[in-house]
């Protein structure tokens, strides 16, 4: 009972402080669109045979690169349903524009690092021959907005280093073409080399100014535009990168109330930053604070509708906009069908609710939300 009040109370809290309007706003904002992470069912059956519980990861269970079948049914979700003025829910797809190019690491005897982008990714994969199509189809009809979320979903000097030192655990993924599965046993803060902003080494912090700006400029040639939003991989970002992101065109930075900074020489272990919707940093980008969060696939005992619901009418209250939270695996089918079919079915049901409970709702793209809030600070 005490912990439902503390949720209930922390809901409002979030929402108390920055920007406000009058307008019911929803942005639907989803991490890791354009990362490989499990390889394929045969690589997912061959760690489970090992041992690896992958089975209680719902990443490691669900999530895969974009198929060309995820991406059309998840476009015509999102199409099934319009806002007052008559467009259709958008997602703001938080997106990776590179990955390791496995084959030149391997064949440098690993060491040193080499990546390759998207596009050539996608090759290597089957039934993802139209997916970059498919991507500019979306954004061309305005279901889909890639947003920059680095160049690649990987902390590359500690992926890197274990492999180097010959890591079973990291030469086992290796040899699947993956660089996230490791047992419940390895010290790595369950993160598995996910997180690419946090760095040991002042070298490796200092990598992270080519790795941003490479990215950007890939992003810009992937999509045909310049970014203004960013979201840091596991919310784990130092203040030192927000200069860059900066001077590559990113206003707004989205993300959590709460700011993980690494702490140099103190591995995973982090200050706390909180930030509020609107707030401005020194080089005057801008904070995009998720309020309401809906992850079927990682959350399935609760009723992620309604709860995702019940967030929304918060922020609502307070004339906040709704910045609903999710990630690419509700909606992956590759691994497992059933995953995508539950996962757009209840997407399917709370944007048919939204629309319902809020008739005069205005679906958006996160960079929009930040324009909005640019034009006119507060209304």
């Amino acid at each position: 009972m005490i912990t439902k009040v503390r949720q209930a109370v922390t809901r409002h809290l979030i929402n108390i402080p920055g920007w406000r309007a009058r307008r019911r706003i929803v942005v639907i904002e989803s991490d890791d669109w354009g990362s490989v992470r499990m390889a394929s069912p045969e690589a997912y059956r061959h760690f489970l045979s090992l041992g690896y519980p992958v089975d209680q990861c719902p990443y490691n269970r669900y999530d895969m690169l974009e198929s060309n079948d995820d991406l059309e049914a998840l476009f015509e979700v999102l199409d099934s349903v319009k806002d007052k003025i008559g467009k259709p829910a958008v997602l703001t797809a938080n997106s990776l524009v590179a990955n390791p190019d496995f084959e030149k690491i391997e064949a440098d005897n690993f060491t040193n690092y080499y990546y390759e982008l998207l596009t050539d990714t996608l090759k290597r994969y089957p039934n993802h021959d139209r997916v970059f199509e498919l991507y500019h189809q979306g954004i061309e009809s305005k279901l889909i907005k890639p947003q920059f979320h680095g160049r690649e979903h990987l902390n590359i000097g500690r992926w890197m280093k274990a492999l180097q030192e010959d890591d079973p655990f990291a030469k086992e993924a290796f040899r699947f073409r993956m660089f996230s599965v490791h047992p419940d046993s390895i010290n790595d803060n369950g993160l598995e080399y996910m997180e690419a902003l946090d760095y040991d080494t002042n070298e490796q912090l200092n990598s992270f100014n080519q790795i941003l700006v490479d990215g950007a400029n890939i992003f810009n040639q992937l999509w045909g535009y310049t970014s203004a939003s960013f979201i840091a991989s596991c919310y784990i970002w130092p203040k030192e990168v927000e200069p860059i992101l900066s001077q590559a065109g990113v206003k707004y930075i989205q993300g959590t109330v709460v700011q993980a900074v690494p702490i140099p020489a103190r591995r995973f272990e982090y200050k706390y930053k909180y930030h509020f919707l609107g707030q401005r940093n020194m080089f005057g980008q801008r904070y995009l604070i998720r309020n309401a969060f809906f992850e079927p696939s990682h959350t399935p005992a609760i009723d992620n509708v309604g709860e995702c619901l019940k967030r929304i009418s918060v922020a609502f209250k307070w004339n906040k906009p709704a910045i609903i939270s999710t990630h690419r695996l509700n909606f992956m089918g590759s691994i497992d069908p059933a995953n995508r079919d539950r996962g757009l079915k209840a997407l399917g049901e709370l944007l048919k609710r939204i629309v319902i409970q809020w008739p005069d709702v205005e679906f958006m793209s996160s960079d929009k939300l930040g324009d909005i809030m640019d034009e006119n600070e507060s209304k």
